[in-house]
């Protein structure tokens, strides 16, 4: 292959690396908030964005094809967001 080509790949191996390792991220954050918001009286809808963030990380469904996880990262920022409003709303602090 030429020298061109290379980049190209390398280019698109660094962007899809680079979203696998923020949907990651986000999953562990998601996960976190969870944990805090487990038991402390938050609203079934909050719970279930959390539920269908998950389930949309693992579905082989997509709007967007697999090796591109731009999709799966905006449904982990709209569950963690929804979440850390309810643990406002709730008054619980946030660990940092």
């Amino acid at each position: 292959m030429r020298t061109e080509m290379w980049m190209v790949v390398a280019v698109a191996a660094a962007l899809i690396a680079t979203t696998v390792v923020l949907a990651g991220v986000l999953l562990v954050k998601v996960v976190r908030a969870r944990r805090l918001l487990r038991d402390a009286g938050i609203p079934m809808e909050n719970k279930m964005a959390f539920w269908g963030a998950l389930i949309y990380l693992a579905s082989p469904v997509d709007l967007l094809p697999d090796p591109v996880f731009l999709d799966d990262i905006g449904f982990l920022l709209l569950a963690l967001r929804s979440l850390q409003t309810a643990a406002d709303s709730a008054g619980l602090a946030r660990r940092r």
